[in-house]
C-alpha cells in the first residue's frame, strides 16, 4: 500500500510519487520538490484556501419559490451583514450559496431560528465541507463557433465591399460550422439506434432551423420521433391474423428483441403525455451524453426536452408534429428557389433581435419568434413585381399527382424539385429588398388584415375566422398566417405594444435605408450600411423626434356608394358622415372609456367653414365636371367632351387636407397604471362572456375602479393637460382605407409626465376606437 508522506502526496511503489492536489505525477524526490515550489502547485494552494475560506463562511439556503432572482437573497441576508456573493443552482432553482462577510456574520444568521422569504419558509444551514477538486475548464466542443462580439461583427461587416456583400458575410459568420453539422449528425445517428430498439420501425426526424436552411450556430435540435410503423408492428404482434400480408410478409419484426418496451405501453391508446413520459425514459437511461431530460406536456406541440452534456447543445423531441416536416421541406423550397432569400432572412431576423423585436429563448412571450420573421420576409418577396417566390396556392397548381400530401386535414402540395419552378424575373439586389422590406412595412396594419403565404397578399380580416378545416384562427394585433396549418397564427403571441414597436422600427430603418450611409461604403472608415442599422435599441426615440408625439393609424371605410359622377354628391355626403362618426367614436373613447374630459377646440369654426365649402363644391358638381383629382384623357380635353368616361375618383379627392378636428382633453386620474391588475379583479374567476378582456365596457369599468382608488371625486386640478388636433387622410394601402393621424401637445411643463400616458394610448386607443366603429355600425 502506498505511503504518504504529506496529505497533497502519494507515494508510489516502483520510488515516484503522485500530487493529488494537480493530479500530477513525478519519477523522484528531486522532481517532486521542483513541482511543490512550481507555479501550478502554488496557484492550486492558494485557489483551495480561497475556497476553504468561502466555505467556513457560507450557508446553504433553500426553500424559496423557484425562480427567486439572486438579489432577493442578497437582499434578505444584508440585514444580518455584508453579502459577498450568491450562487444559484442553475439547473433547478431549488437552492442557493449565499457566502457572508466573515464569520461573524455567519454566526448571526446561523442564530435566527426562523428565515422566510415572499411568504416561504426558508432553510438555512452551515454549508456542507467538501474535499477540494480542482476541475479544468472544459474546451469548447464542436457544437458551438465562437460567438461574435457585435464589435467584432461590425469590424467585419464594414471590411465588405457593399451591402449585398454584408448580407452575404452575415449568412457565412452565423451558419452552422461544419464540425456542428457532423455533430448534429452523430447525434440524430445515436438518437435513431436507441430509439430502434424500443420502439421497432420507429424514425428519428430533424426538422426546423437544424435542416430549413436558416440555421444559426448553438440553435436548438429539433425532432420528431415518428411512430406510425410501431404502432402497426405492435398491432400485428397482438392481432397477426388481423394484419394486411404486405407487413406480414415483412421481416422486420423478426430482428426485433421480444423484451421490447412496448409490452409496457399500448401506442394506439396511449395517451400523448403517457408516450412522452415514456420517450422521456428512454433518454434518461438509456441515451449517453444526455441530461436535463424534462417532458412539456403542455405545450402547443408537447415535447420532451433534454440537452447533451459534452457540447450544451439542447433539443426536444415531439411525436405529434408531421406538419412541422412540411414547412420545413418548404422553406428549404424558397432557399433553393432563389439565392436571395437566406441573406435577407438572416439580415431580417438579426436586425429584429437587435431591436429587441424578436428572440424567446424560453418559449412564450410577446415577441416575434425566427419562424415568423422568416414568414414575413418570404411574404415580402412573394408580393414583389415581379414576385421572387411564387405563392403557395400556384406551387400546389405546379405539384404533380404524387406529389399531392394532406397532414391533419391540411394540403400541404408542393413540388419536391426546385428545378421545376420558372426562376423570377426580379433583379432587385438584396440592399434594395432590404430596403424594400422595411418600407413596406412601416405603415402595414398588422391587426386589420391576415397575412397569407397561400395566397400571396393580405386577406381583409373577417374573411378567415373560420379556416377550411373548420378551426378558428386565433386573430390579434399581428395576424400571419401559417402557409399549411391555417388555423394557426404564427404572430397570435405578439401584442400590441410589440406590434407597435415592430412598425416604429421599420419606419426608422426604412428612412435610413434612404440614406447614403446605408448605400455606399464610408471613404472615412465610419460605420456603414448593415451596422447601422444593426445598432439596438433607439428607434422609438428617433420616431418620436422626428414626428412628435403622433398616433397614426389606418381604418377601413364602410361599403361606399357607387361613385360614378352623377353621385359624387351622395358620396361626399356619406364619407363626411362617416368622418364625423369616427371623430365621435374618439372622443367617445376618450370621454367614456378613459374617463377624461374633452371639448371641441377653437379651430372648429375654422374647419367647419372649410367643410362648408367643400359640400357646396361637391354639390354643385355635375356629369360635365369631373372632381378635383379625376383625370380626363387628351382626347376629352380637346374635345370637349360633356360625358367623359367614368373613372374613380381617388379617396383623397373625397377626403381633402383641410379637415381636422381639434380637442381640448384632461385627465384627472392614472388611468393607465395597472389596468390587467384591475380587469383581472372586475372578470372574476368565472367571467361574463359578454364582457371579454378588452371590451370598451369592462375597460370604462376598469378606468372608473382606478378612479375610485385614487380618492373619492374629481381633483381640484387635472393631472394631465392636452391638445389633440385629429386629421383623415387617404391610406396607400387600400382603396377602402383611410389614415387617421392624433397629433398630441401636451402642457409644456407637463411634457416629461405626459410620456407614460402617451406611451399607453398608442396601444390601446386605435384598438378602442376601431371597436367603438364597430359596436355603433
Amino acid at each position: 500500500m502506498a505511503e504518504s508522506t504529506h496529505e497533497d502526496l502519494e507515494s508510489l511503489p516502483r520510488g515516484g510519487f503522485r500530487c493529488r492536489l494537480c493530479h500530477v505525477t513525478v519519477a523522484n524526490k528531486p522532481s517532486l520538490d521542483d513541482h511543490l515550489r512550481g507555479k501550478k502547485h502554488q496557484r492550486m494552494e492558494n485557489l483551495r484556501s480561497v475556497r476553504q475560506a468561502q466555505e467556513l463562511r457560507s450557508v446553504f439556503v433553500s426553500g424559496f419559490h423557484k425562480g427567486t432572482p439572486a438579489s432577493e437573497l442578497s437582499d434578505y441576508f444584508q440585514t444580518y451583514g455584508e453579502v459577498v456573493n450568491v450562487v444559484m443552482d442553475k439547473d433547478k432553482g431549488v437552492y442557493a450559496i449565499v457566502e457572508l462577510q466573515d464569520r461573524e456574520v455567519l454566526e448571526k444568521v446561523l442564530a435566527q431560528t426562523q428565515h422566510s422569504l415572499g411568504g416561504q419558509k426558508l432553510r438555512v444551514k452551515p454549508r456542507e465541507k467538501k474535499d477540494f477538486k480542482y476541475t479544468p475548464p472544459r474546451k469548447q466542443g464542436p457544437a458551438k463557433r465562437e460567438q461574435l462580439s457585435p464589435e467584432k461583427l461590425a469590424q467585419k461587416l464594414c471590411q465588405a465591399d457593399d451591402v449585398d456583400a454584408q448580407m452575404s458575410l452575415l449568412v457565412q459568420l452565423f451558419e452552422f460550422s461544419e464540425g456542428e453539422r457532423r455533430l448534429r449528425d452523430l447525434l440524430v445517428t445515436l438518437f435513431q439506434e436507441v430509439f430502434l430498439e424500443f420502439f421497432p420501425g420507429s424514425a428519428i426526424l430533424p426538422f426546423g432551423s437544424s435542416v430549413n436552411g436558416f440555421d444559426v450556430s448553438g440553435c436548438d435540435l429539433d425532432l420528431f420521433l415518428d411512430l406510425e410503423k410501431t404502432k402497426k408492428f405492435q398491432a400485428s404482434a397482438k392481432s397477426p391474423t388481423e394484419t394486411p400480408a404486405e407487413d406480414r410478409a415483412s421481416p422486420e419484426p423478426d430482428t426485433r428483441s421480444e423484451d421490447s418496451i412496448l409490452s409496457d405501453i399500448d401506442l394506439a391508446s396511449a395517451t400523448v403525455p403517457e408516450v412522452l413520459e415514456l420517450v422521456a425514459t428512454v433518454l434518461r437511461k438509456c441515451v449517453p451524453g444526455v441530461h436535463h431530460v424534462q417532458v412539456v406536456p403542455n405545450a402547443r406541440r408537447p415535447v420532451v426536452k433534454f440537452c447533451h452534456k459534452e457540447s450544451g447543445l439542447r433539443g426536444d423531441i415531439s411525436i405529434d408534429n408531421k406538419l412541422a416536416l412540411r414547412n420545413t421541406r418548404f422553406l428549404q423550397l424558397c432557399t433553393e428557389t432563389d439565392e436571395r432569400v437566406r441573406p435577407l432572412v438572416y439580415a431580417v431576423r438579426y436586425w429584429a433581435k437587435q431591436q429587441a423585436l424578436a428572440g424567446n429563448p424560453f418559449g412564450g412571450g410577446p415577441l416575434l419568434n425566427n419562424y415568423a420573421l422568416t414568414l414575413l420576409v418570404l411574404f415580402f418577396l412573394q408580393t414583389r413585381n415581379p414576385p421572387v417566390l411564387p405563392t403557395v396556392a400556384r406551387l400546389k397548381e405546379l405539384s404533380e399527382n404524387e406529389e399531392q400530401t394532406v397532414v391533419d386535414s391540411w394540403d400541404c402540395s408542393f413540388p419536391k424539385d426546385s428545378t421545376r419552378l420558372e426562376p423570377s424575373s426580379n433583379t432587385e439586389n438584396l440592399c434594395a429588398l432590404l430596403a424594400e422590406f422595411f418600407h413596406v412595412f412601416e405603415d402595414y396594419n398588422f391587426a386589420g388584415h391576415i397575412i397569407s403565404l397561400r395566397e400571396g397578399q393580405p386577406l381583409p380580416r373577417p374573411s378567415v375566422l373560420t379556416s377550411e378545416a373548420g378551426s378558428k384562427l386565433k386573430l390579434g394585433p399581428f395576424n400571419l398566417q401559417d402557409p399549411f396549418e391555417l388555423s394557426h397564427n404564427v404572430a397570435a403571441n405578439v401584442n400590441e405594444k410589440t406590434a407597435l414597436r415592430f412598425r416604429r422600427c421599420c419606419q426608422v430603418a426604412a428612412k435610413y435605408c434612404r440614406s447614403l450611409q446605408y448605400q455606399r461604403k464610408s471613404s472615412k472608415g465610419k460605420i456603414w450600411g448593415l451596422v447601422r442599422l444593426f445598432q439596438p435599441g433607439t428607434a422609438e426615440a428617433e420616431v418620436l423626434a422626428a414626428t412628435g408625439l403622433v398616433i397614426s393609424f389606418p381604418l377601413t371605410l364602410p361599403t361606399q356608394p357607387a361613385q360614378s359622377h352623377e353621385l359624387l354628391c351622395q358620396a361626399g355626403d356619406f364619407h363626411h358622415q362617416w368622418f364625423q362618426k369616427v371623430y365621435a367614436g374618439i372622443a367617445s373613447v376618450l370621454q367614456n372609456v378613459l374617463k377624461c374630459s374633452c371639448s371641441e377646440g377653437l379651430e372648429q369654426e375654422q374647419e367647419a367653414a372649410t367643410d362648408c365649402k367643400q359640400g357646396e363644391q361637391l354639390a354643385g358638381m355635375t356629369t360635365e365636371q369631373p372632381p378635383a383629382g379625376c383625370k380626363r384623357s387628351l382626347d376629352e380635353e380637346e374635345a370637349g367632351s360633356s360625358s367623359p368616361s367614368p373613372k374613380r375618383p381617388r379617396t383623397d379627392a373625397l377626403f381633402p387636407e383641410g379637415r381636422s378636428m381639434t380637442w381640448n382633453c384632461a385627465v384627472w386620474h392614472k388611468v393607465w397604471l395597472g389596468r390587467r391588475r384591475v380587469r383581472r379583479q372586475l372578470r372574476g374567476p368565472q367571467p361574463d362572456p359578454e364582457h371579454t378582456a378588452g371590451s370598451l365596457e369592462l375597460e370604462a369599468k376598469v378606468s372608473e375602479a382606478i378612479s375610485q382608488q385614487e380618492g373619492e371625486g374629481r381633483p381640484a386640478d387635472p393631472l394631465l393637460q392636452f391638445t389633440i388636433h385629429a386629421r383623415a387622410g387617404a391610406s396607400a394601402s387600400g382603396e377602402r382605407e383611410t389614415r387617421i393621424s392624433l397629433r398630441f401637445d401636451p402642457v409644456p411643463e407637463q411634457a416629461v409626465a405626459f410620456q407614460e400616458f402617451f406611451h399607453f394610448l398608442q396601444g390601446f386607443l386605435p384598438r378602442a376606437v376601431e371597436q367603438q366603429l364597430a359596436s355603433e355600425a
